[in-house]
Parts: C-alpha cells; structure tokens; sequence
C-alpha cells in the first residue's frame, strides 16, 4: 500500500467519523428523516399500484397518507392505553415474580442445594428490569409522539414520487450502470420494508392470538411489541418475548411458559429463517456480523429506532460501495459470502 492510498484511506476513515458525529449530535432530525424516507418507500409501492388499477391518482394518495395515518393512529392508542395499565400493575407483578424465585430456591434447597435467596433476588434485580422494559416501549412512545413531523415527511415525499422517477432519469441519463445500480437499491430498499413489514405483521397477529390463548395478559400489546421488534434481527424477538414469559411465570404455571417459550421460537423461527428468505430471496447479502454490529452502531446514534433502521441503512452503504470500482472491496467484506456463490453461479 503506498503512501498515497495510506493517506487516502485515512481520510475517509476522518470523514465518517465526522459524519457519525454529526448524525449523532442531530438524531433528533436525522430519525425524522430516515422514518419518512423508508415508509414513504412501504407506501409508495401501495401508490403504484393503486395507480395501476386506473385509480385517479389524487384519490389514491389521500387514501395512502389516510390509511398511513391510520395504522399509526390505532398503534399509539393500543401502546399508550396497555401501557398505562401495565405500569400501574408494576409493584404487583414484581411481588409475584419474587415469590416465584423464592419458591425456586425453595425447591433448590429441598434437594441440598445451599442457595442465597437474598442475594439471587438482589442479582436478578427485577425494578431495573422492568424499567428497562418500560424504558424501551417509553422509547416507542417517543417515536409516535413525532407522528405528525413523520406524517408530513411522509405526505411530501409520496406527492414527489412521481417527480422524483423524472429528475433520477435527467440525472443519470448519460450514465446508465449508476442509474441501474440506484433502481437496484430503491428496489432493494423497498423489497425489504414491504417483506419485513408484511412477516412482522404476521408475527404480530400470531403472537396476540397465542397470548390470548394462553391467557396471557395485555396480549394485544406484546403482540404489538413483537411485530415492531421484527424489525430488529437477531435480538428483537428475544427482547419482545421476555416481558409476556414473565408474565405467564407469575400468573399462569411452569409448565404454560415452557409452551410459551417454544411458541416464540417456533414462531421466529418459522417466519424469521424460513418466510423471510424466501420472500426476500438474495437481495439483502450483509453478513450476520455485519448486522450485530451495525444494531450496536445505528442502536447507539439514533437510538432505538437506529437498531430498527441498522440493517436499511448498512444495506444503503453496501450497495453504494459496491457501485464504485474503488470500494468494492468493503462490499465484499460486508457481504455474505454463500450469498455472493450463490449469485455467482446464477
């Protein structure tokens, strides 16, 4: 490597660290922006092919933004009335859930094991736990109270749509391969919403159905909780399990949250590595590594709505190295490798 390349190389390295900074300083904004662009890109595909049907085009963006509105509308009332509820009920299920360790260690100690029982419950700790996980569905509140800024964002960039195909072609038009590699990643981008979306809807339903099955409380909020955090791999569907297997401990029976706990992972596990890819077929190709690191990275600049943005965002940054010769090579580091053979040999 020589010294110009070395140099080069940290200069890059100096811009995106000053551009993380940045986008850190402004998340506020930044989330704003980053929510509108990719439900713009859920919704538009509804917009297209309303338009398809031969449906005026006025009528099918205010029916678009309506049902936008909507959806949004419904999922903040159904957290904030659950929530109130459950926050209120807090000191309850802490009891219970103390008493239930405490006849754990009781049975622990019937067959001669010596067990603190102070120190377990001092270590499990179950205020903070709790306040993190009112903390996390708080954060969600956060987000809906910018429904309207989002809602605007939204409502601008559909009604640009149309436009926005003109000005890309104008702007490409004596550059075919960069025009092919930005359909590729609006396509991209838009595949993964509209699957994500449509499996964790599905998550959701299935989720609401078991709880109310199993008699679980609040079942239509966690099954809430369980679609949105389908959009964040690998520990969302853990994170949005724990609060309603607690529950079943302290209000049903050991036995019911064993089915419970292999009912959340035949449900992730059927929709998440089975649907999803199928769906989504190839397109996305970031390694698991990849995605872990980069829930860390987005989790921390953005916040929680950053870990449900991580996987879009890295895949924007993988197509656009991936377009330019001279950093193609990042696009392989951050690629799956079965993924790149596979599509090879096609």
């Amino acid at each position: 490597m020589d010294a110009v390349n070395l140099r080069n190389y940290f200069f890059y390295l100096a811009c995106i660290v000053i551009i993380i900074a940045g986008l850190k300083v402004a998340s506020e904004i930044v989330v704003i922006l980053f929510l509108a662009i990719f439900i713009s890109s859920i919704f538009s595909t509804l917009l297209r092919f309303l338009e398809s049907k031969h449906i005026p085009r006025l009528f099918s963006y205010l029916l678009v933004i309506g049902l936008f509105v909507l959806i949004s509308l419904l999922l903040a009332y159904i957290v904030n009335i659950s929530l109130k509820d459950f926050i209120s009920n807090l000191p309850q299920y802490e009891k219970q859930l103390q008493s239930v360790v405490v006849n754990i260690v009781a049975l622990g100690e019937s067959y001669g094991f010596k067990i603190d029982k102070n120190m377990v419950l001092e270590a499990l700790n179950f205020k903070s736990f709790f306040g993190i996980t009112t903390d996390l569905i708080g954060s969600i509140g956060t987000f809906l109270s910018k429904f309207l800024l989002i809602v605007i964002g939204v409502a601008f960039i559909l009604a640009e749509s149309k436009s926005f195909e003109k000005k890309t072609r104008a702007i490409f038009k004596q550059n075919s391969e960069e025009l092919e590699h930005f359909k590729l990643f609006s396509h991209n981008i838009q595949k993964y919403f509209l699957v994500k979306s449509t499996t964790s809807f599905l998550t959701g339903a299935i989720i609401t159905i078991g709880l109310i099955f199993f008699d679980i409380d609040y079942p239509i909020l966690w099954g809430v909780i369980a679609m949105l955090f389908n959009f964040v791999p690998v520990v969302g569907s853990i994170i949005a399990a724990i609060p309603a297997v607690l529950l079943s401990l302290v209000n049903v029976d050991l036995n019911t949250t064993i089915i419970l706990i292999i009912f959340y992972v035949a449900i992730n596990i059927s929709i998440s590595n089975i649907i999803e890819p199928k769906l989504m077929g190839k397109e996305l190709g970031l390694s698991p590594l990849v995605i872990f690191f980069s829930l860390i990275l987005w989790g921390w600049v953005l916040g929680i709505v950053g870990m449900f943005l991580a996987v879009p965002i890295t895949m924007t940054l993988k197509i656009a190295f991936s377009s330019n010769t001279s950093t193609q090579w990042l696009a392989v580091l951050m690629s799956d490798i079965k993924t790149r053979k596979v599509s090879s040999r096609k």
